[in-house]
């Protein structure tokens, strides 16, 4: 790749599990978690009685690195010095049709080893982990250390002294409960000179080690009360064996990844181009490692996702709905489990809006909604309507049903929970056309009315109501919805154009105003022709002239984007020609910036810097790191794939 990665993942399974290099040489810093607290991983090499460091920050001597690379599922280091040359590779295998792989918590380095110099004698591979890994700090808990054997390789655990599953949640913090393990396939356990557990194996020429990492929580998420374990231990399997497994079908899972990211860049740069193919296999592995995957006690699929450094809520309906493209792509069935939880929550007693929630707890609690409370960490207080997103949040949901059904030519998921869909639709038809004074998915702009995005959202789901009953086979009600939405289109193109070049509004109330219409993108993939083909060609028009360095704004108010509707924007192009145009700020944004953070999607179109936000309830600054919603850069290929195409002829085929 020739992108500079602003953070390089190294490991990648969940929230808590993930572990990234916030440099191009691995020996220039200690490798962090995403929320930036040092979780240190060191290695080195031992060449004729030197140590030489290769990974982490600590140490005098150190390799040079000559290459820093990724694709989706791995990242790529070539050190050497004039005695040896060492080939690193990190791999999460996040294959999307193996969900046993796919949350198997364990994740590789192998180190290949070439002797540059005959006089080498010996080379000794020495890696430690930091306790921090398996403790945040900040809880101040004793960790203990003890020596394991799987089957194929001695290892470390590491651990609380007093374990405590779930007892603590929240957005900027470490896990506190559950083991971390690691060990070489081939090596032997020890303690360095600072006290620190290794892991060591002698090398020879040609050599190539293999390092596990794995962590097992116990308990992954609490599900209205009840404790769930991973899918991946679901039946009870037990981390030595899935350790095991890993040791076992290493050489098969790598090439599998291998293929999969070949296939991801291929397939995206004849979508988009190089740039956008590199931008896909930087976001893959931080997209999906931001949830957690569990089975509920009925056998059905959840996919939980945390709100990376936003405010840590859990499976959020406006962060599901953006990176819903990857998985319409991958396995649309993982969709399901995201908006699980939402039903279940909207037919509790607590929520009594006619509108959808929000989101349905605070990652790992899965519990009950806590962003739109007046106090934000309270269940006891109550929740208020205007700290809620009703039209957003409404469209989001008919939305993602629609897409789903589309994708997979059956609408049963979506006719099992009909008579929400249709309630929340008849908020979208009362309340749509001129929306008041509420939050859409850019609460960090605030409040807004009159907002002619927000009254996009509402036009898709009322036709995403159509497709669903498309699908199902009702005719009646489908061309009910559809007429209804195809009015309200017509009614949006003349209210919202701007006089001066015919670009469309910020609100329909603010002449001269301008904003992404990212809401649009669905009716081009779905083909469903609500908007004239004129209206596309003036808003990217529009676009192309309001670009800065870095992209373009989000809207008129200020030069902050969102990297997310900034390429559903860049989908809305008649062309890959002003597709790639509208793209290449992005990529340079991500090649630049000085903020060296796990992909972004806030920032700054002159500045060239991650946005930040004072979070009153929590006291702290947040940027918005690592989230989920960096699966809405897949919208182009998804676009090409054709998935997304409404048509009856289509949905009987499959």
């Amino acid at each position: 790749m020739k992108l500079r990665a602003p953070a390089y993942p190294l490991i990648t399974v969940d929230p808590y599990f993930s572990i990234w290099s916030t440099s191009s040489d691995p020996t220039a810093v200690n490798t962090t978690h995403w929320t930036g607290r040092e979780n240190a991983i060191w290695a080195d090499v031992c060449l004729d009685g030197e140590d030489y460091r290769f990974l982490g920050a600590d140490g005098a001597g150190r390799l040079r690195v000559t290459e820093t690379d990724f694709d989706a599922l791995s990242t790529y280091y070539l050190l050497e010095n004039e005695k040896i040359r060492l080939r690193l590779r990190f791999t999460t295998p996040l294959l999307p049709n193996d969900l046993e792989l796919l949350t198997r918590p364990v994740s590789y380095l192998t180190v290949g080893c070439e002797y540059l110099s005959e006089s080498v004698g010996a080379a000794t591979l020495r890696v430690a982990v930091s306790k921090e890994i398996a403790m945040d700090p900040a809880v101040g808990a004793e960790v203990v250390t003890e020596k394991v054997n799987a089957a194929a390789l001695p290892l470390w655990r590491l651990g609380a002294k007093e374990q405590k599953p779930l007892s603590r949640d929240g957005d900027d913090v470490g896990i506190s409960w559950g083991y971390l393990y690691f060990g070489i396939v081939g090596g032997s356990l020890g303690v360095s000179p600072e006290g620190r557990c290794t892991a060591s194996l002698r090398l020879s020429e040609g050599d190539r080690a293999a390092v596990l990492f794995a962590y097992d929580d116990i308990r992954s998420i609490n599900y209205f009360g009840k404790p769930l374990p991973s899918y991946w231990n679901r039946d009870g399997k037990s981390i030595l064996t899935a350790i095991d497994e890993a040791v076992c079908d290493r050489e098969s899972v790598l090439s599998a990844c291998d293929a999969f990211s070949r296939t991801l860049y291929r397939d995206a740069v004849r979508a988009g181009g190089e740039k956008y193919a590199e931008l896909l296999s930087l976001a893959y592995r931080q997209t999906v490692a931001a949830h957690k995957l569990a089975v509920d006690e009925n056998g059905e699929l959840l996919f939980i996702s945390k709100e990376c450094f936003s405010n840590g809520c859990a499976a959020t309906v406006d962060v599901s709905y953006p990176s819903i493209p990857i998985f319409l792509l991958y396995n649309p069935e993982l969709i399901r489990g995201m908006l699980r939880p939402i039903y279940k929550y909207n037919a509790s007693t607590e929520w009594t809006f006619d509108f959808a929630p929000h989101d349905v707890g605070r990652y790992p609690s899965v519990t009950g909604q806590r962003y739109g409370r007046a106090k934000f960490q309270d269940l006891r207080e109550p929740l208020l309507y205007e700290r809620q997103m009703p039209l957003e949040e409404c469209g989001n949901m008919i939305v993602m049903e629609a897409s789903l059904a589309i994708a997979e030519g059956n609408a049963d998921f979506a006719l099992s929970h009909i008579d929400v869909l249709e309630g929340w639709c008849k908020y979208l038809v009362k309340y749509g056309d001129d929306p008041e004074n509420q939050l859409c998915t850019d609460d960090f702009a605030g409040h807004l009315a009159h907002n002619c995005n927000l009254a996009l959202k509402a036009i898709v789901g009322i036709m995403g109501m159509s497709a669903i009953y498309a699908i199902a086979g009702d005719s009646e009600r489908s061309a009910y919805y559809r007429r209804l939405a195809k009015q309200k289109a017509r009614l949006w193109c003349e209210r919202a154009k701007n006089t001066e070049d015919g670009s469309y509004r910020l609100t329909f109330d603010q002449s001269g105003s301008f904003s992404m219409k990212y809401n649009m993108v669905w009716d081009k993939l779905w083909k469903t022709r609500l908007f004239p083909s004129t209206v596309y060609r003036r808003e990217t028009e529009s676009y192309l002239s309001r670009m800065n360095r870095y992209g373009l704004p989000l809207d008129s108010r200020s030069e902050q984007t969102k990297s997310d509707w900034l390429t559903w924007s860049a989908t809305l192009s008649k062309n890959q020609r002003t597709f790639r145009r509208l793209i290449a700020p992005l990529w340079h944004f991500y090649n630049e910036t000085p903020d060296r953070v796990p992909m972004s999607d806030w920032y700054g179109t002159e500045s060239g810097r991650t946005c930040t936000w004072y979070n009153t309830a929590m006291g702290k600054h947040y940027s918005f790191v690592n989230r989920s919603v960096q699966g809405g850069l897949f919208i182009k290929l998804l676009e090409a794939s054709e998935k997304m195409k409404l048509t009856t002829e289509r949905n009987r085929d499959q």
